[in-house]
């Protein structure tokens, strides 16, 4: 049992992963495990104590008064004015690195590797400078449960996991299905209870109508019998006024009627509204919360004729940063929408040619076989009308490959380390579909730290987006007369895996797979029919990893 013990200890590798501060005081949010079976139960406390941890992390069992006491002591072993990396003790190892005014800090047994030690230290490191804007106090303790699960994807039960930055987060990011359905279920309930407010509202505001109708109309008619009996007496007026308003409002006599219908008025607000206002922030405040749109495709100022037709494509590329293409997909649709009811016979002359890695499909209604022989689209029934004032997809297409030769445009980043603590980085573009003509690119480059780039070299504009922390570079057209252009800086940081993965936008009226509408003609006379067009070729998701 002693040696199994022992055995133990020295495969384990980190016992715990704390970012500390230099003052010895501060708050500590402690996470500690505990094994019951199968069932592995995280318990998250926020403690306020006379101890330097920020965040603490252990991957392994062990009693928090043990780590509060080695993290407790960790500042009396640092020595200032020395440059050293680690300290050890009788039991364990402090392996820590400087993070402005605090310190990064690994506990692992006295026996494991303090190269790899020191490897995982910086990869904690840049995962805490990736994910805080600054490495002060608060700004950590604003991400916590971030860096906690980012600990986590790195160290699994004190053994190092063979991931990266760029990896880490790409697990960090990554979207869950069972989530969005929550989000989505939560979101319809807030708007059915918005809905059930107004319609409570409204119910209570047709209530107090009803009633103030009624109440005019009590009024009315007492006044009015009181009165027609009494024609020769007219001096009885003022004086049923006047006892009427000395009247208590919950007296039974006739005079309450008048009290109650005098309270009332139509334009004021009920206690139903002035909940509704109350919680109308709160309902309406996790809607407008949502997610931001993908960007917009560039309105169109092409006039619209009669018959319409609209070729789009939709593109998905990932490609690596040694210039290799891992998957490329293109979606495509041709939509035709015709506005006038004489037109709606028509033919559509479309060039497309069909190979292994392009297909196509047609609308169940749309003659295949003259799409596949003649590449015509036409109703399968000649002597029917194409949808009036609908607009129909008639025609899908999809490309897909891993062909490296069919990237349009190639993203190449060169971070070089500058050997003193910065670093380097040159990216260049350059169109290798020649035929191509790309607007409005833009090339977003993540960036390893919170400082601002230095920039030396851009052919186009480049800003600086704080909030993402990326750097956008900006070419207004990449065509065959600007094939190629580059961009170079330097930013403090020393981590090349930090510049990925670069996001690549930008829209084209011209397409990838070479489909275009040639003309349409009227299937009864065969002559050419007016059309309009339009062709857009969108960067859906373009990627460099």
């Amino acid at each position: 049992m002693f040696f199994l013990y022992t055995y133990h200890w020295l495969v384990q590798v980190v016992l715990a992963a704390a970012v500390v501060t230099k003052s010895g005081k501060g708050n500590i949010i402690f996470i500690s495990r505990i094994w019951s079976g199968r069932i592995d139960v995280a318990l998250l406390t926020l403690l306020s104590l006379p101890i330097i941890a920020v965040i603490s992390r252990q991957f392994r069992e062990m009693q928090r008064s043990r780590i509060e006491g080695l993290l407790a002591s960790f500042p009396k072993l640092t020595s200032a004015g020395h440059q050293h990396t680690t300290v050890e003790t009788e039991h364990v190892r402090y392996v820590y690195q400087p993070l402005d005014e605090l310190f990064m800090v690994l506990i692992t047994n006295r026996q494991s590797n303090i190269l790899q030690d020191i490897e995982s230290l910086h990869l904690f490191a840049r995962v805490v400078a990736d994910t805080c804007r600054s490495c002060d106090e608060r700004e950590i303790l604003n991400n916590a449960f971030e860096l906690l699960s980012a600990f986590d994807e790195i160290i699994s039960e004190g053994y190092r996991e063979n991931v990266n930055l760029s990896q880490v987060k790409s697990i960090i990011e990554m979207e869950s299905h069972e989530e969005k359905i929550q989000e989505i279920i939560a979101r319809n309930k807030e708007q059915e209870a918005k809905e059930e407010l107004k319609r409570r509202a409204k119910q209570l505001e047709m209530q107090r109508r009803d009633a103030a109708k009624r109440g005019q109309m009590y009024m009315q008619g007492n006044y009015s019998g009181g009165f027609a009996g009494n024609r020769s007496q007219p001096s009885l007026e003022p004086s049923v006024q006047s006892v009427t308003e000395q009247r208590p409002s919950f007296n039974s006599s006739p005079a309450q009627p008048t009290s109650r219908a005098k309270g009332m008025k139509l334009g004021r607000k009920g206690k139903s509204a002035d909940l509704f206002e109350a919680i109308k922030t709160e309902v309406e405040e996790p809607l407008l919360r949502s997610p931001a749109p993908s960007a917009a495709a560039p309105v169109s100022t092409i006039p619209q004729e009669s018959v319409h037709v609209t070729a789009e494509e939709r593109m998905r590329l990932v490609a690596n940063r040694d210039g290799g293409l891992e998957q490329m997909e293109i979606k495509g649709v041709l939509v035709l929408k015709i506005s006038d009811p004489s037109a709606g016979k028509v033919r559509i002359l479309v060039n497309a040619v069909e190979e292994s890695s392009l297909q196509f499909k047609t609308h169940p209604k749309v003659d295949r076989v003259l799409f596949r022989n003649e590449n015509v689209v036409q109703m399968g029934d000649p002597s029917k009308s194409f949808p009036i004032n609908q607009p129909l997809e008639v025609v899908r297409w999809r490309f897909i490959t891993q062909d490296e030769t069919s990237i349009p445009l190639s993203i190449n980043c060169w971070p070089s380390p500058a050997g003193d603590g910065t670093c380097d980085v040159n990216v260049e573009y350059e169109l290798e579909a020649d035929h191509m003509e790309l607007k409005d690119v833009i090339v977003s480059i993540p960036l390893p730290s919170s400082s601002q780039p230095t920039v030396s070299q851009v052919d186009g504009e480049y800003s600086y987006d704080p909030q993402r922390h990326t750097l956008d570079w900006q070419i207004p057209i990449i065509d065959s007369s600007n094939k190629s252009g580059a961009l170079e800086f330097n930013v403090a940081g020393d981590d090349v895996d930090a510049f990925f993965p670069t996001q690549v936008s930008f829209f084209s009226e011209k397409l990838f797979c070479n489909v275009d509408i040639l003309d349409v003609q009227s299937v009864e006379s065969g002559e050419t029919t007016q059309f309009s067009k339009e062709i857009l070729l969108l960067a859906e998701d373009y990627s460099v990893v």
